[in-house]
């Protein structure tokens, strides 16, 4: 069992009325660690010393800053395998995705914001005829409320943290409850790359009448970066209208994902299966709609469920393992749930469908990949977004059609197009409503671009200056010249 505390003006501390609660493991629902459970009063101390700290980290030189982010990267490569064995423990991600994927993005995240916020610059409008210069300044925004999901619980913490770092906020960040652990981790190589107190906190706990909501009312709380279920977003967005924070979302999705005729098959089944099963379907980018020309529906879809059913499913501290279990039983059953109503509403079953009972896997929280075809579009299994291993297919006619199917969503959060012919890839990604479109490719970032969704998928943009823009207060300077 671990102890996790919160970790508030460069001290790991309990919560002030002693509570705690358990992160159990979703490999076979044991408790790994007990966490402190934050109330307002937690968070209240954790803004407090966010407060106390920002004049000092705010004026320091971005390239000050810049070193102690860096020195915070060097800190979690050196602990990669820690973190990665905490990660899978705690949520049920597979160790190799952890090791190779999400624990060096982490680290980039670092090195990325901290080397933009030293090289980006502003703007200047000369009007020399008219004797004016303007010009514009960048300054910190203040404390920020991070809220990061259990999805990926180190990638998209530093994913939202580290760019207010860099730019010159304090931070209070709050992880989900059903991941809290590598949070904890990352607090001590902060204090350790020599981060001054304050300047990170971290608070754990829950989201209503609970530490979560309590940073998104604090009065000192300038804005508030979340990640997560659109509902959530919904609650946020209200309790932050008293105060006119700023707000920042990345919620919930449902992509389509087209493969048209011409597409290299071998490269649309393979992208296909990563675009759903990756991350046992806990993605909110996840091709969850999967679109097929009629032309060559049957082929792909016999190719695509032989794909499934090679998955291996299991333990995820295996490194074979390519599919482990869901984050916790109740979003197990929210899984289920939405696999019975597939059937329920004439999709037809093509694999899996099930929880595994049998063996070693019994005792977790483990679903095989799932497929239906001949899905129609309005039912709910194609509305709503799963979160799992569950992909719902569908035959399209012509592009226009596939364009339309997409666009039937309150979500527009990504999307991918597998297609050899560079007018309909154009025509796809401009007229698809989504934050993302990947082209014969899924999940390749460059972090530069901005991120985020439309409709029900977010607000704002994440990402290079998108980032810089959120996390600063604009001012204009108008000079008279002489």
């Amino acid at each position: 069992m671990k102890d996790v505390q919160h970790f508030i003006g460069g001290e790991f501390v309990g919560s002030a009325d002693g509570k705690t609660f358990e992160s159990i493991s979703p490999i076979d629902n044991q408790a790994i660690a007990t966490v402190a459970e934050g109330s307002a009063e937690d968070a209240a101390r954790a803004v407090q010393a966010a407060r106390a700290a920002f004049p000092g980290w705010a004026a320091m030189a971005p390239s000050d800053r810049k070193k102690i982010l860096h020195r915070v990267a060097v800190g979690i490569e050196e602990r990669l395998e820690e973190l990665a064995e905490w990660e899978t423990l705690d949520m049920g991600k597979t160790i190799t995705a952890a090791r190779t994927k999400d624990m060096p993005r982490s680290a980039h995240n670092f090195r990325f914001f901290a080397d933009y916020a030293e090289q980006v610059g502003t703007h200047a409008y000369p009007k020399p005829w008219d004797g004016v210069l303007t010009y514009t300044l960048r300054e910190p925004l203040g404390v920020v409320a991070s809220i990061s999901p259990w999805n990926f619980p180190m990638m998209l913490l530093t994913w939202k943290t580290t760019p207010a770092l860099a730019f010159g906020c304090t931070v209070v960040a709050k992880p989900a409850e059903q991941s809290p652990i590598t949070a904890s981790i990352l607090a001590e190589i902060c204090a350790e790359a020599g981060m001054p107190p304050g300047v990170f906190n971290v608070v754990n706990g829950f989201g209503p009448d609970a530490a979560g909501e309590a940073l998104t009312t604090h009065p000192e709380v300038d804005a508030v970066t979340f990640t997560g279920e659109s509902n959530t977003g919904r609650s946020i967005m209200r309790n932050a209208a008293g105060g006119l924070k700023k707000l920042s979302f990345e919620m919930g999705g449902k992509s389509a994902n087209i493969v048209c005729e011409d597409a290299d098959m071998d490269e649309a089944v393979a992208g296909s299966l990563r675009g759903i099963f990756t991350n046992q379907g806990e993605v909110c980018l996840a091709g969850s709609r999967l679109l097929v020309q009629r032309s060559v529906y049957e082929e792909f879809l016999a190719r695509f469920v032989e794909g499934a059913e090679a998955y291996v499913v299991g333990d995820p501290r295996d490194a074979s393992t390519q599919l482990g279990p869901l984050v916790s039983t109740e979003h197990m059953e929210k899984v289920l749930s939405y696999i019975d109503l597939a059937q329920e509403e004439g999709a037809k079953l093509m694999t899996g469908g099930h929880r595994i009972t049998e063996g070693a896997l019994a005792a977790g929280n483990y679903v095989a990949p799932t497929i239906f075809a001949d899905a129609d579009n309005s039912m709910r299994a194609c509305q709503d977004e799963i979160f799992g291993p569950v992909e719902m297919v569908m035959p399209f006619d012509t592009v226009d059609e596939a364009i339309a199917i997409a666009n039937e969503s309150r979500y527009g959060l990504a999307g991918m197009v597998w297609t050899q012919n560079l007018n309909t890839a154009h025509k796809v990604a401009r007229e698809v409503k989504t934050g993302t479109m990947w082209v014969n490719c899924f999940f390749v970032r460059d972090l530069r671009a901005p991120f985020g969704g439309y409709k029900d998928s977010g607000m704002g943009r994440e990402g290079g200056e998108y980032s810089y823009e959120f996390f600063t207060e604009s001012k204009a300077v108008v000079m008279k010249l002489s």
